[in-house]
């Protein structure tokens, strides 16, 4: 299995930009696509963006497309998620997740292990 380790959240203004890391443990990591979430208080954990074990293939949410971007360095175990033009909305506790088998991209579910989560404060 891996264990994932996040980090790069605080607080940020809207409009700014922050990178958010997710070291991952093992050396299987390049086998296991990765995604990020969020979640803010009173609401379901919901998908932000997802990546390929390639790196070959990536996903957004509406949301957050053309601001956000995922990646992933596969010699140092890490998925990032570059997140600019930042909102007061998007303010949530963000969770980096991997999987190994399949399923879909977009669903909770479908990923075995998850990071502790970071928060992400964006003022108006």
């Amino acid at each position: 299995q891996v264990q994932l380790v996040e980090s790069g959240g605080g607080l940020v203004q809207a409009g700014g930009s922050l990178r958010l890391s997710c070291a991952a443990s093992g050396r299987t990591f390049s086998s296991y696509a990765m995604g990020w979430f969020r979640q803010a208080p009173g609401k379901e954990r919901e998908f932000v963006a997802a990546i390929s074990w390639s790196g070959g293939s990536t996903y957004y949410a509406d949301s957050v497309k053309g601001r956000f971007t995922i990646s992933r360095d596969n010699a140092k175990n890490t998925v990032y998620l570059q997140m600019n033009s930042l909102k007061p909305e998007d303010t949530a506790v963000y969770y980096c997740a991997a999987r190994k088998k399949g399923g879909s991209y977009y669903y909770t579910g479908s990923y075995d292990y998850w990071g502790q989560g970071t928060q992400v404060t964006v003022s108006s």
